[in-house]
């Protein structure tokens, strides 16, 4: 199923987020593949949060979850 090997992949790159004091939290994914996640902590507030969303988050997601077509914050 997509959804827990999202899940999967999002705990890979948990430490990275969480060593800056921010994390990453799963929302959803849709049927096309796009992916929702939550940015929180530092990572919620940080002006860089959205070069981590779709330059880390988007492009290793969709490297190991090749279903995933985007990843967007809510």
């Amino acid at each position: 199923m997509i959804e827990e090997r999202v899940k999967s992949a999002l705990e890979d790159v948990r430490p990275s987020l969480q060593a800056d004091g921010g994390d990453v939290e799963f929302v959803s994914v849709s049927d096309s593949g796009e992916v929702s996640v939550k940015l929180t902590g530092a990572c919620g507030s940080c002006p860089m949060a959205t070069m981590t969303l779709k330059n880390g988050i988007e492009n290793y997601l969709k490297k190991e979850v090749p279903e995933v077509t985007a990843v967007v914050g809510v």
